[in-house]
């Protein structure tokens, strides 16, 4: 059963004779650009460039419905937009560029496995910072009249788009003026398959690309939102960062890795279910075989990309933090991660804790199954060099079957 709801086919069918960019993306987003560069009185050729594989990816992807490809466009504008902001700050207030980024920690791992939860606890805080959602995509100084008006308008916004995927707050609830993964900073990488649909084109081109200007862009966003706020210790989350730790220590020397670990076979199912999801808004259908092959290469791409990585870094560069432990014994586990990266944990942290990882009441479980998208024992035999990792860290749990 599809799980696209009865609105957004609705919709579909009213854009449908509309909407016709995607046959002629490139056309489609030089009006894009030009309507940006226009109201921004400037240009950054290079990146808008850039932003345009992405744009012929998407048109790309098989089954993508109308809906689909305003959405994905709309969301590139919006990033070509940020970046001509962030340009401009700079060139106004040269002085953020010497704003010093010190000591982040970097939350990531395979999807699915408690980087949300890690994340939350970590930037929970009072002398850590992340990054909140409304911040990264208007990237601006502090303006408090400004701030909540676009809270509001986005809050309206996420509203509107829980109505194309209502399964989406029960699988990864997302608040505006809360921290959310940094890949909102990031103009380039899989989130854009991962969350719309095969982009062959564009997935041959991102693996082939050196990913430094986008996390120094990552940085320069980083500035701006320090500058003129209090200097707090930054705290970012990005499953995908897995894969780049390497290029995140160009740009970040001093970063510490905070990695989650579970189970791969509960993993893959959560994160099939989290694709279909997704690619739901942006398909007229979706096919299950389809997503788990995608996840399941994916997946196992990025986490041997991370074991590999993990081989040329300081052992101290990295925190291994197991989903069983940090989800079962948060009061255990949380101090014990604070002192891991060097933090300090407070009173105020303690009293603090399960309101942090409590979750909202009434919150359905998420339910899948695995053998929808993939052989469970397939996934099992593929993950063999990950799982004997967490075999000799002693970081692999008994989550043996589907998570309900």
């Amino acid at each position: 059963m599809s799980r696209t709801p009865r609105m957004t086919r609705a919709l579909n069918t009213v854009l449908g004779p509309i909407v016709k960019g995607y046959e002629e993306p490139d056309r489609s987003w030089a009006k894009a650009v030009a309507q940006v560069e226009k109201k921004a009185g400037t240009e950054d050729r290079q990146f808008a460039d850039d932003l345009g594989v992405i744009v012929r990816g998407a048109a790309e992807i098989p089954r993508l419905s109308p809906l689909g490809w305003s959405l994905i466009l709309a969301d590139v504008k919006a990033r070509y937009v940020n970046r001509l902001r962030v340009n401009h700050l700079l060139a106004e207030h040269p002085e953020i560029a010497d704003e010093q980024i010190t000591a982040p920690v970097i939350v990531c791992g395979l999807p699915r496995t408690a980087t949300t939860l890690a994340h939350r606890v970590l930037s929970a805080s009072p002398e850590h910072r992340a990054p909140l959602l409304w911040e990264m995509q208007n990237t601006g100084l502090e303006d408090p009249r400004s701030e909540q008006k676009l809270i509001k308008q986005m809050e309206q916004g996420a509203g509107l788009m829980e109505r194309f995927a209502p399964d989406i707050p029960h699988i990864h609830p997302i608040n505006v003026d809360r921290p959310e993964e940094s890949m909102f900073l990031l103009p380039h990488g899989s989130h854009w398959p991962v969350l719309h649909g095969l982009m062959p084109s564009y997935s041959a081109w991102a693996a082939q690309r050196d990913q430094t200007a986008d996390y120094e862009y990552l940085k320069s966003c980083l500035q701006v939102l320090q500058h003129g706020r209090a200097t707090k210790r930054w705290f970012l989350k990005y499953p995908a960062h897995l894969a780049d730790m390497d290029t995140i220590l160009k740009v970040f020397p001093d970063a510490t890795f905070v990695w989650t670990h579970r189970d791969p076979v509960t993993v893959i199912g959560s994160f099939c279910s989290l694709m279909e999801t997704f690619w739901g808004m942006y398909q007229h259908d979706t096919d299950r075989q389809v997503i788990g092959r995608f996840a399941l290469d994916h997946l196992v791409e990025q986490v041997n990309r991370g074991l590999e990585l993990r081989r040329n870094l300081p052992p101290a560069s990295i925190v291994d933090v197991p989903y069983h432990k940090l989800s079962a014994d948060p009061f255990t586990e949380v101090p014990r991660l604070y002192a891991a990266i060097g933090a300090t944990w407070t009173t105020r942290d303690q009293e603090h804790l399960a309101d942090v990882v409590a979750k909202p009441k009434g919150t359905p479980s998420h339910r899948y199954d695995l053998s929808d998208y993939l052989d469970p024992a397939e996934v099992e035999q593929t993950f063999g060099p990950y799982n004997r990792l967490l075999d000799r860290l002693d970081l692999r749990d008994a989550e043996l079957t589907v998570e309900l």
